[in-house]
């Protein structure tokens, strides 16, 4: 299982572990994942997903997943956020 958020793409960055005798070794700084459920409004179940606590802050500020996903950059999702996504949108432009 990749370490990337399916919501915004964020993953393992890298840098370097630095003692006090400022040696410096390589590390990687992994994104603080949670298996989660959202639940979308507009179709009415929830949905699994593998997201980091940042996303998990970003769907609540926007109002949900449902606004969440409907701003989201289509390169930035994963597969299953973006079959989401287009579910989403057929289920907006059927009750329209």
């Amino acid at each position: 299982m990749s370490r990337r958020c399916e919501l915004t793409g964020k993953g393992p960055m890298t840098g370097n572990n630095v003692s006090h005798a400022n040696n410096k070794t390589r590390r990687r700084f992994l994104p603080n994942l949670q298996d989660v459920t959202l639940l979308s409004d507009t179709l009415g179940r929830g949905f699994k997903f593998r997201v980091s606590s940042h996303a998990l802050r970003s769907v609540d500020h926007r109002g949900g997943l449902d606004a969440f996903l409907a701003k989201a950059k289509e390169e930035d999702l994963s597969a299953a956020a973006l079959k989401v996504k287009k579910e989403l949108a057929k289920a907006a432009s059927a009750t329209a």
